[in-house]
């Protein structure tokens, strides 16, 4: 595509706010070689800048829920092991050195 036309469609990009396209428009410039104008140079940059910009949100939302998670697995696993030492606890303590012969056979309860 020519020059202008893919720098008109890099500023019609902008207008709409897809930079995905409007950065697509401009490395098709850049790769036609040549030195680049002020204004190229420019739409390059906001392209860019707004590409970049707009995953950087995503990563940081998508960090935070991570380490939200991970901690409230934490959490969970520390619950888990603290249920688990109790029973643990009961057992040794009280409920093995209380029990009387254990029963087999018929009638009994689980």
């Amino acid at each position: 595509m020519d020059k202008n036309k893919l720098v008109q469609k890099a500023k019609l990009a902008e207008q709409a706010e897809r930079y995905d396209d409007m950065a697509a428009s401009m490395k098709s410039v850049t790769e036609q070689g040549g030195e680049l104008s002020n204004e190229e140079r420019n739409l390059l940059s906001v392209a860019y800048k707004n590409v970049v910009g707009a995953r950087r949100s995503s990563w940081r939302v998508v960090s935070s829920t991570e380490q939200k998670t991970e901690e409230y697995r934490e959490k969970i696993e520390t619950e888990l092991r603290d249920i688990c030492n109790d029973v643990l606890s009961l057992l040794e303590k009280f409920l093995i050195p209380n029990a009387s012969q254990v029963e087999t056979g018929e009638g009994g309860e689980n």
